[in-house]
């Protein structure tokens, strides 16, 4: 039922494709060209004949539309396997012409700022890191940040501005995909940020910007283990706590876009104080600041001390090791919240997966079996094979791949869409 992968999924090195393998169920009205495009790039390279199984065309319509997605300089023939005899033309395949589109993928967080570099295949070809002020700030200090950011990551690729189609970005908090803007983040000072306006009369390319947890479910629907799953859920725990769900292959995110907050359910009536100044919600019992609140009386730290809240979750984390019975009950309480919330994302939308992730999973406490069992114990699954739970412990790079993710998945429709 559970398990614990520190590599493998979303791996940035991977080279079978990216995107989704899986079609959704009910019909779309992408069009089919696009859908040869997206088929290729899944796959990494296919044959006409796979294009013509996989989408059920005749070999007709493929031969037309992949001479289109060729002469529109979208996809290549290459050899796809090397010739038996010496006779004949050696088997040939398509794929996706990488250099034809580039993006950038940036994840924003408290600590430091990530941002990768994709060609069109979805290829990372650089990344770049910087850290970040420990304090709130303005809009147009974060477009700082992020101009410095694009600056490094370009540099590392040999690659100049215009020759970006297009930026995604994830952060945390309350994000509305559609229009770009933020109504809420804990990285901001002000409320409903344009993010997206201000983004792009600044930088003049087009920027699609989501929830860093929808970031990281793409990250796995495009490149790791969601890539052949219709349904499955991503739990982060870091600085918040945040959800991505996919539902028959697609990411959910609610009618306004803004769905999912897990981390500001509640799970006590007038409880502890959450950062996004509401009460009782489970990020206020689970997540990083959270835990340090408590672990400051637990280690007898001076109230003033300036520690980090890593450096304080990890003196905290040792000494619930080494049998500090303190300790161990702020981890323990934390796991019994966590399994409420987790509880409550099985009973509400039944996921083949739920995958946990971000950097406080390296504490074993927070999936300990204990934990898995009161899950269990939560949930109403009386005779039902229970929901497996696996932990991806990656870094900053990966929520930013997953920005690409976004950023791909726009231009592709922004160049197919209409075809």
């Amino acid at each position: 039922m559970y398990d614990v992968k520190t590599e493998g999924a979303a791996d940035p090195n991977a080279e079978s494709g990216c995107g989704p393998i899986l079609a959704t169920s009910g019909e779309t009205a992408t069009p089919l060209r696009q859908q040869i495009f997206e088929h290729v790039r899944a796959a990494g390279r296919a044959a006409r004949t796979d294009v013509t199984r996989a989408l059920g065309i005749s070999a007709g319509s493929a031969t037309t539309l992949t001479a289109e997605l060729i002469t529109a300089g979208l996809l290549r023939e290459v050899e796809d396997a090397p010739r038996e005899t010496g006779r004949g033309r050696p088997p040939v395949a398509l794929e996706v012409v990488p250099e034809c589109k580039h993006v950038i993928g940036i994840k924003l967080s408290d600590e430091k700022h990530s941002a990768v570099l994709t060609d069109f295949s979805g290829q990372m070809l650089a990344d770049a890191t910087l850290p970040t002020p420990p304090t709130r700030k303005s809009l147009s200090d974060l477009l700082d940040e992020i101009d410095a950011l694009m600056t490094l990551v370009l540099q590392a690729a040999g690659k100049t501005f215009n020759q970006i189609d297009a930026v995604g970005i994830g952060l945390s908090g309350i994000v509305d995909h559609q229009t770009g803007t933020v109504p809420w983040s804990p990285l901001l000072t002000q409320r409903d940020n344009a993010l997206r306006t201000a983004f792009e009369q600044r930088f003049n390319v087009p920027l699609h910007v989501d929830n860093d947890a929808n970031v990281l479910t793409l990250a796995e629907l495009w490149f790791g283990a969601g890539r052949a799953m219709s349904d499955f859920a991503v739990v982060t725990i870091e600085h918040g706590v945040g959800m991505g769900v996919v539902l028959d292959n697609r990411l959910f995110r609610g009618a306004r876009g803004m769905g999912l907050e897990l981390g500001h359910t509640k799970v006590q009536l007038d409880g502890a104080l959450c950062r996004c100044g509401q009460r009782g919600c489970l990020e206020a019992y689970l997540a990083d600041y959270a835990l340090a609140r408590e672990a400051a009386t637990a280690l007898h730290r001076n109230p003033r001390n300036l520690q980090s809240p890593n450096a304080m979750l990890d003196a905290l984390f040792a000494q619930a090791k080494a049998g500090n019975e303190a300790a161990r009950t702020i981890f323990r309480r934390a796991g019994r919240y966590l399994a409420v919330g987790l509880s409550n994302v099985v009973q509400l939308f039944d996921p083949e997966l739920i995958i946990l992730s971000g950097e406080r999973m390296q504490y074993d406490y927070l999936y300990a079996d204990e934990v898995m069992a009161e899950m269990q114990k939560l949930t109403l699954s009386d005779g039902r094979t229970p929901c497996r739970v696996e932990t991806h412990a990656w870094g900053d790079l990966v929520w930013a791949r997953g920005a690409t993710a976004l950023a791909l998945a726009a231009v592709t429709d922004a160049t197919l869409g209409g075809a």
